[in-house]
Parts: structure tokens; C-alpha cells; sequence
């Protein structure tokens, strides 16, 4: 083994700005995709047969479809269509479009949205019918009993599954990798073995790289789970 050449300066800065690629594609991604989720969620439960057609449609075919196929629809086909490229430089957003970044971004972003949709949309149907029985007896609209009842239970109900979904997306941000300019973890352990042939050292230190994030995730999930659903904890007198 040539662990020496994994651990010279160079190839050390390398991996460590391929670090902060990843965690800037896994938490941008992350923070919007939970903004949009919120709002599918809404509409998949909203009663509004039109909404909740449109939407189901998009989650369904998020689900239906592989993660690399939808970085490669964007980045390979709709950033590359001559209608977009003509407005690369002066249409807002289709600027966006010309940056690997962004394509990738957009991937993920909607990938996850869809996903954490479906399960903010189950723990919103899941609402003890009480609760909403009580508040509506004490006279809070429709929207009232939706931000103070029902979404705030569902948030805290969701915290364990999301978790798995949040480290589901560290791990797919190796996709990034196929986009070219894009260099994450992945990218740069690929880079270092097509450059020395030394695949077994580049890709074990990516994969201790995403080990020890995804340790560090969970890790935060716990103490937010220990945070939020601490009345859910069997209590001893």
C-alpha cells in the first residue's frame, strides 16, 4: 500500500475541499428540499384534488426513478437544451444553469423534496383526531390548527425517518462525481486513482471521509430526537 501518497499535502487539501463540496451540496440540498416538502406535504393533504394530483405525480416519479437518472436529466438533458443555453448569460434563472453546481443542487434538492414530502404527508395524516377536535372546539381556523397542532406534531414524529433520509443523501452525494467540474469526495478519490492506480488507498479514505460525516449526522439527529421527542420516552417514578 502507498499511503503516503494519499497523505501528502496536496492530495489532503484535495480531500478536504472535496469535503466542503459535499457539505454544501448535502445541506443546501437538505434546507430547501425541506422548505418544498413542507409545502407538498401541505397540498398533499390539503383536500384539493387538483394539488394533490400535481404533487403526487412529482413524488411518484421522484421515487420511481433513480437519483442519477435525475442528475443526468438536468445536468445532460435540460441544461443542455439550446433554449437554455441561449439564456445562459441574460435570463434569470436559467443563468444558473451553465454552473455543474446547480444542476447537481437542483437533483438533489428535488429528489429529497419528494421523499420528505411523502413522510411529512403520513405523519400529518397520522395527527391524533382529537387534537384537531380540541382545537377547533376552542375556536382556531383551519390554518390555525395546521401551524400550532398538526404541523409541529408531524415535524417531531418525522425527526427518525429523516434522519435515515438525510444520511441517504450524504451517501448519494457520490453521484455528484458524474457531473465533470463537480469535485466532491467521490471525485476526488477517483481523480487520485486514475493519477497513481491506487484505488484500494484513494476510496478507503473516502469512504472513512463519509464514515465519520455520517457519525457526526446521526450523531446530531440523536441529540435533536433527545430534544424534541422526549415526551415520548417511557418515564420512570
Amino acid at each position: 500500500m502507498s499511503w503516503d501518497i494519499i497523505f501528502q499535502p496536496e492530495h489532503l487539501a484535495m480531500y478536504g475541499n472535496g469535503l466542503l463540496t459535499t457539505l454544501w451540496l448535502l445541506i443546501s440540498s437538505l434546507a430547501i428540499g425541506c422548505i418544498l416538502a413542507l409545502l407538498g406535504a401541505i397540498a398533499l393533504t390539503s383536500g384539493n384534488l387538483v394539488l394533490e394530483k400535481i404533487v403526487g405525480a412529482f413524488t411518484y416519479f421522484v421515487r420511481g426513478t433513480p437519483l442519477l437518472i435525475q442528475v443526468y436529466l438536468i445536468y445532460y438533458g435540460l441544461a443542455q437544451l439550446e433554449w437554455i443555453q441561449t439564456r445562459w448569460d441574460d435570463v434569470w434563472p436559467w443563468t444558473h444553469f451553465k454552473e455543474p453546481f446547480f444542476c447537481a443542487f437542483l437533483a438533489f434538492t428535488l429528489n429529497t423534496a419528494g421523499y420528505t414530502a411523502e413522510m411529512l404527508a403520513g405523519a400529518i395524516r397520522e395527527t391524533n383526531p382529537g387534537e384537531v377536535e380540541a382545537a377547533r372546539a376552542i375556536g382556531m381556523s383551519r390554518w390555525q390548527i395546521m401551524l400550532r397542532i398538526v404541523l409541529p406534531s408531524a415535524l417531531r414524529r418525522t425527526l427518525p425517518p429523516y434522519c435515515n433520509e438525510a444520511v441517504m443523501m450524504l451517501h448519494s452525494t457520490s453521484l455528484a462525481s458524474v457531473v465533470p467540474a463537480l469535485t466532491d469526495v467521490t471525485a476526488v478519490a477517483s481523480r487520485i486513482y486514475s493519477d497513481y492506480y491506487l484505488p484500494f488507498e484513494a476510496y478507503l479514505a473516502a469512504a472513512v471521509i463519509y464514515l465519520c460525516v455520517t457519525f457526526a449526522l446521526i450523531g446530531f439527529f440523536r441529540l435533536l430526537e433527545k430534544r424534541f421527542l422526549a415526551y415520548l420516552a417511557p418515564r420512570t417514578h
